[in-house]
Protein backbone atom coordinates (compact mmCIF):
# COMPACT_ATOMS: atom_id res chain seq x y z
CA UNK A 1 0.00 0.00 0.00
CA UNK A 2 1.72 3.03 -0.63
CA UNK A 3 0.17 6.27 1.24
CA UNK A 4 0.64 9.82 0.35
CA UNK A 5 0.50 12.35 3.73
CA UNK A 6 -0.47 15.95 3.37
CA UNK A 7 0.47 18.41 6.63
CA UNK A 8 3.08 16.50 8.24
CA UNK A 9 4.64 18.38 10.03
CA UNK A 10 1.36 19.42 12.24
CA UNK A 11 0.04 17.77 15.74
CA UNK A 12 -2.00 15.43 13.72
CA UNK A 13 0.99 14.82 10.75
CA UNK A 14 3.76 14.58 12.81
CA UNK A 15 1.81 11.66 14.95
CA UNK A 16 0.49 9.95 11.48
CA UNK A 17 3.98 9.30 10.47
CA UNK A 18 4.65 7.19 12.86
CA UNK A 19 0.79 5.31 12.73
CA UNK A 20 1.12 5.00 9.21
CA UNK A 21 4.57 3.72 8.24
CA UNK A 22 3.60 0.20 9.56
CA UNK A 23 0.66 -0.11 6.26
CA UNK A 24 2.80 0.51 3.44
CA UNK A 25 5.04 3.02 1.71
CA UNK A 26 4.81 6.42 2.95
CA UNK A 27 5.26 9.53 1.18
CA UNK A 28 5.22 12.09 3.44
CA UNK A 29 4.94 16.24 2.67
CA UNK A 30 4.32 20.03 4.08
CA UNK A 31 4.06 23.29 2.51
CA UNK A 32 7.67 23.36 2.21
CA UNK A 33 8.54 19.84 0.86
CA UNK A 34 10.99 19.79 -2.05
CA UNK A 35 10.53 16.99 -3.54
CA UNK A 36 6.75 17.12 -4.33
CA UNK A 37 4.47 19.91 -3.75
CA UNK A 38 2.74 19.99 -0.41
CA UNK A 39 1.15 23.97 -0.70
CA UNK A 40 -2.27 24.07 -0.06
CA UNK A 41 -2.38 27.33 -2.26
CA UNK A 42 -1.25 25.59 -5.02
CA UNK A 43 -4.13 23.37 -6.31
CA UNK A 44 -2.37 22.40 -9.25
CA UNK A 45 0.99 21.88 -7.65
CA UNK A 46 -1.36 19.68 -5.01
CA UNK A 47 -3.37 17.75 -8.23
CA UNK A 48 0.39 17.11 -9.49
CA UNK A 49 1.79 15.59 -6.54
CA UNK A 50 -1.17 12.84 -6.23
CA UNK A 51 -0.94 12.08 -10.30
CA UNK A 52 3.26 11.65 -10.06
CA UNK A 53 2.75 9.45 -6.38
CA UNK A 54 -0.39 7.78 -7.56
CA UNK A 55 -1.15 6.78 -4.02
CA UNK A 56 -3.44 3.74 -2.62
CA UNK A 57 -4.47 6.24 0.28
CA UNK A 58 -4.25 9.70 0.34
CA UNK A 59 -4.26 11.58 4.31
CA UNK A 60 -4.92 15.23 4.48
CA UNK A 61 -3.74 16.57 7.78
CA UNK A 62 -3.25 19.89 6.04
CA UNK A 63 -5.26 23.25 7.54
CA UNK A 64 -5.31 26.77 8.21
CA UNK A 65 -6.53 26.22 11.43
CA UNK A 66 -5.90 30.17 13.42
CA UNK A 67 -9.62 30.55 13.84
CA UNK A 68 -9.33 34.17 14.57
CA UNK A 69 -6.90 35.11 11.93
CA UNK A 70 -9.56 33.21 9.57
CA UNK A 71 -12.00 36.06 9.93
CA UNK A 72 -9.00 38.64 8.40
CA UNK A 73 -8.36 36.16 5.02
CA UNK A 74 -11.82 34.05 4.48
CA UNK A 75 -10.51 34.09 0.34
CA UNK A 76 -7.45 32.51 1.67
CA UNK A 77 -8.46 29.85 4.42
CA UNK A 78 -11.22 28.92 1.51
CA UNK A 79 -8.61 27.45 -0.76
CA UNK A 80 -6.49 25.53 1.81
CA UNK A 81 -9.11 24.47 3.30
CA UNK A 82 -12.14 23.86 1.09
CA UNK A 83 -10.57 23.99 -2.41
CA UNK A 84 -7.57 21.86 -1.86
CA UNK A 85 -9.27 19.03 -0.01
CA UNK A 86 -11.98 19.42 -3.51
CA UNK A 87 -8.76 18.99 -5.57
CA UNK A 88 -7.41 15.74 -3.49
CA UNK A 89 -11.22 14.38 -3.98
CA UNK A 90 -10.97 14.69 -7.55
CA UNK A 91 -8.05 13.42 -8.00
CA UNK A 92 -8.65 10.17 -5.22
CA UNK A 93 -11.62 9.67 -7.59
CA UNK A 94 -9.16 9.69 -10.71
CA UNK A 95 -7.59 7.05 -8.99
CA UNK A 96 -9.60 5.11 -7.28
CA UNK A 97 -7.66 5.73 -4.34
CA UNK A 98 -9.06 6.61 -0.27
CA UNK A 99 -9.03 10.16 0.69
CA UNK A 100 -8.55 10.62 4.88
CA UNK A 101 -9.47 14.01 5.33
CA UNK A 102 -10.04 15.99 9.02
CA UNK A 103 -13.00 18.17 9.73
CA UNK A 104 -14.18 19.63 13.03
CA UNK A 105 -16.97 20.13 15.93
CA UNK A 106 -17.10 23.97 14.09
CA UNK A 107 -19.52 22.86 11.54
CA UNK A 108 -22.15 22.79 14.04
CA UNK A 109 -23.92 26.13 15.63
CA UNK A 110 -22.94 24.65 18.93
CA UNK A 111 -26.88 25.09 20.25
CA UNK A 112 -27.97 22.55 22.77
CA UNK A 113 -26.15 20.12 25.33
CA UNK A 114 -26.99 16.79 23.69
CA UNK A 115 -23.71 15.35 21.50
CA UNK A 116 -24.13 15.77 18.50
CA UNK A 117 -24.10 13.02 15.49
CA UNK A 118 -22.71 12.98 11.87
CA UNK A 119 -26.76 13.59 10.30
CA UNK A 120 -27.30 16.08 12.74
CA UNK A 121 -28.05 19.75 10.75
CA UNK A 122 -24.55 22.03 10.18
CA UNK A 123 -24.66 25.51 10.86
CA UNK A 124 -21.10 27.04 11.46
CA UNK A 125 -20.49 30.05 13.37
CA UNK A 126 -17.39 31.41 11.42
CA UNK A 127 -15.14 31.36 8.45
CA UNK A 128 -13.20 28.21 9.84
CA UNK A 129 -16.09 26.31 10.40
CA UNK A 130 -18.19 27.30 6.91
CA UNK A 131 -14.47 25.88 5.09
CA UNK A 132 -14.24 22.82 6.35
CA UNK A 133 -17.87 22.21 6.00
CA UNK A 134 -17.67 23.59 2.31
CA UNK A 135 -14.71 20.43 2.25
CA UNK A 136 -16.74 17.78 3.74
CA UNK A 137 -19.52 18.70 1.30
CA UNK A 138 -17.41 18.45 -1.71
CA UNK A 139 -15.66 15.30 -0.93
CA UNK A 140 -18.65 13.40 -0.17
CA UNK A 141 -19.99 15.02 -3.55
CA UNK A 142 -17.05 14.02 -5.16
CA UNK A 143 -17.84 10.02 -5.22
CA UNK A 144 -14.32 9.33 -4.04
CA UNK A 145 -13.90 6.60 -1.48
CA UNK A 146 -13.47 8.67 1.38
CA UNK A 147 -13.36 9.03 5.71
CA UNK A 148 -14.07 12.15 6.74
CA UNK A 149 -13.06 12.34 10.90
CA UNK A 150 -14.33 15.40 12.78
CA UNK A 151 -12.97 15.95 16.15
CA UNK A 152 -12.29 18.82 18.46
CA UNK A 153 -10.12 20.67 20.50
CA UNK A 154 -6.53 18.62 19.59
CA UNK A 155 -3.57 18.38 21.66
CA UNK A 156 -0.19 17.07 21.46
CA UNK A 157 3.24 17.06 23.28
CA UNK A 158 4.61 18.44 20.20
CA UNK A 159 4.04 22.52 19.53
CA UNK A 160 2.18 24.60 21.60
CA UNK A 161 -1.24 24.07 23.18
CA UNK A 162 -3.77 24.77 26.22
CA UNK A 163 -2.38 22.64 28.93
CA UNK A 164 1.19 24.02 28.35
CA UNK A 165 -0.63 27.63 28.05
CA UNK A 166 -2.33 26.91 31.31
CA UNK A 167 0.70 25.32 33.28
CA UNK A 168 3.11 28.43 32.23
CA UNK A 169 0.47 31.07 33.50
CA UNK A 170 -0.23 29.14 37.12
CA UNK A 171 3.73 29.55 37.04
CA UNK A 172 3.64 33.47 36.85
CA UNK A 173 0.34 34.56 38.07
CA UNK A 174 -1.61 33.99 40.92
CA UNK A 175 -5.04 34.41 39.60
CA UNK A 176 -6.55 32.98 36.60
CA UNK A 177 -9.61 32.92 34.82
CA UNK A 178 -10.78 30.14 32.49
CA UNK A 179 -13.77 29.99 30.18
CA UNK A 180 -16.52 27.62 31.54
CA UNK A 181 -19.33 27.48 29.12
CA UNK A 182 -18.02 25.73 25.93
CA UNK A 183 -18.11 22.05 26.42
CA UNK A 184 -15.81 19.23 24.48
CA UNK A 185 -13.23 16.80 24.47
CA UNK A 186 -9.59 17.34 24.77
CA UNK A 187 -8.35 14.88 21.94
CA UNK A 188 -4.53 13.66 21.40
CA UNK A 189 -3.15 13.83 17.86
CA UNK A 190 -1.85 10.42 18.54
CA UNK A 191 -5.20 9.06 19.09
CA UNK A 192 -6.11 10.25 15.82
CA UNK A 193 -3.01 9.15 14.15
CA UNK A 194 -3.76 5.57 15.94
CA UNK A 195 -7.72 5.63 14.97
CA UNK A 196 -7.06 6.71 11.30
CA UNK A 197 -4.08 3.49 10.94
CA UNK A 198 -6.94 1.31 12.22
CA UNK A 199 -9.79 2.68 10.16
CA UNK A 200 -7.50 2.55 7.17
CA UNK A 201 -6.95 -1.06 7.36
CA UNK A 202 -10.64 -1.96 7.59
CA UNK A 203 -11.38 0.19 4.99
CA UNK A 204 -9.25 -1.11 2.28
CA UNK A 205 -10.70 -4.79 3.20
CA UNK A 206 -14.57 -3.34 3.71
CA UNK A 207 -14.99 -0.22 1.07
CA UNK A 208 -18.31 0.52 2.65
CA UNK A 209 -17.48 1.81 5.56
CA UNK A 210 -16.90 5.00 3.28
CA UNK A 211 -17.93 8.11 5.05
CA UNK A 212 -18.21 10.37 7.58
CA UNK A 213 -17.50 10.06 11.29
CA UNK A 214 -17.18 11.66 14.59
CA UNK A 215 -13.84 10.94 16.81
CA UNK A 216 -13.06 12.56 19.70
CA UNK A 217 -11.88 11.25 23.14
CA UNK A 218 -14.39 9.78 25.53
CA UNK A 219 -16.63 12.18 28.16
CA UNK A 220 -16.55 15.72 28.10
CA UNK A 221 -15.23 18.84 30.05
CA UNK A 222 -15.54 22.52 29.46
CA UNK A 223 -12.11 24.50 29.40
CA UNK A 224 -11.73 25.85 33.27
CA UNK A 225 -12.69 21.71 33.94
CA UNK A 226 -9.77 21.18 31.38
CA UNK A 227 -7.12 23.27 33.66
CA UNK A 228 -8.18 22.42 36.86
CA UNK A 229 -7.32 18.63 35.90
CA UNK A 230 -3.89 19.87 33.91
CA UNK A 231 -2.93 22.08 37.22
CA UNK A 232 -4.04 19.24 39.85
CA UNK A 233 -1.81 16.91 37.53
CA UNK A 234 1.36 19.71 37.68
CA UNK A 235 0.49 19.78 41.45
CA UNK A 236 0.78 16.37 42.08
CA UNK A 237 3.56 15.90 40.01
CA UNK A 238 5.75 18.24 42.20
CA UNK A 239 5.53 21.34 40.14
CA UNK A 240 5.22 24.91 42.13
CA UNK A 241 2.91 26.83 41.12
CA UNK A 242 1.44 30.24 41.82
CA UNK A 243 -2.13 30.01 41.64
CA UNK A 244 -3.68 28.81 44.45
CA UNK A 245 -6.62 25.97 43.71
CA UNK A 246 -9.45 28.95 44.72
CA UNK A 247 -7.82 31.14 42.77
CA UNK A 248 -8.48 29.29 39.21
CA UNK A 249 -11.75 30.72 38.40
CA UNK A 250 -14.55 30.05 35.59
CA UNK A 251 -15.86 33.02 33.66
CA UNK A 252 -18.52 32.59 30.39
CA UNK A 253 -16.69 33.12 26.94
CA UNK A 254 -18.02 36.74 26.88
CA UNK A 255 -15.46 37.64 29.11
CA UNK A 256 -12.68 36.96 26.41
CA UNK A 257 -14.11 38.80 23.18
CA UNK A 258 -12.61 37.18 19.79
CA UNK A 259 -13.27 37.76 16.15
CA UNK A 260 -14.73 34.23 15.48
CA UNK A 261 -17.61 32.99 17.53
CA UNK A 262 -16.91 30.02 19.02
CA UNK A 263 -19.51 27.46 19.82
CA UNK A 264 -20.49 26.11 23.11
CA UNK A 265 -21.34 22.60 23.04
CA UNK A 266 -18.50 20.77 20.70
CA UNK A 267 -20.20 17.19 22.26
CA UNK A 268 -19.49 14.58 19.54
CA UNK A 269 -21.04 11.34 19.10
CA UNK A 270 -18.65 8.66 18.49
CA UNK A 271 -21.32 5.44 18.50
CA UNK A 272 -21.23 5.64 14.63
CA UNK A 273 -17.34 5.57 14.75
CA UNK A 274 -17.04 2.89 17.47
CA UNK A 275 -19.48 0.36 15.71
CA UNK A 276 -17.80 0.53 12.23
CA UNK A 277 -14.77 0.00 13.53
CA UNK A 278 -14.87 -2.04 16.56
CA UNK A 279 -13.14 0.82 19.04
CA UNK A 280 -13.22 1.55 22.45
CA UNK A 281 -12.55 5.15 22.56
CA UNK A 282 -9.93 6.16 25.87
CA UNK A 283 -10.66 9.04 28.09
CA UNK A 284 -9.93 12.16 27.06
CA UNK A 285 -8.41 12.29 31.12
CA UNK A 286 -6.00 9.30 29.60
CA UNK A 287 -4.45 11.02 26.52
CA UNK A 288 -4.14 14.69 28.95
CA UNK A 289 -2.15 12.91 31.28
CA UNK A 290 0.07 10.61 28.87
CA UNK A 291 0.81 14.53 27.38
CA UNK A 292 1.35 15.90 30.48
CA UNK A 293 3.93 13.29 31.36
CA UNK A 294 5.51 13.61 28.67
CA UNK A 295 5.77 17.71 28.68
CA UNK A 296 7.04 17.15 32.64
CA UNK A 297 9.39 15.31 32.14
CA UNK A 298 10.92 17.28 29.49
CA UNK A 299 10.89 20.20 31.53
CA UNK A 300 12.81 18.78 34.28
Amino acid sequence: MKILLFGKNGQAGWELQRSLAPLGELIAVDFDSQDFCGDFTNLDGIAQTVQTVSPDVIVNAAAHTAVDKAEDEPERVRVINALAPATLAREAGKLGAWLVHYSTDYVFDGSGSKPWVETDPTGPLNVYGRTKLEAENAISESGCRHLIFRTSWVFAERGGNFAKTMLRLAQERDRLTIIDDQIGAPTGADLLADVTAHAIRTAVKRPNVSGLYHLVAAGETSWYGYARFVLNFARQAGVRLEVAPENILPVPASAFPSPATRPKNSRLDTAKLQSTFDLSLPSWQTGVARMLTETLEKNR
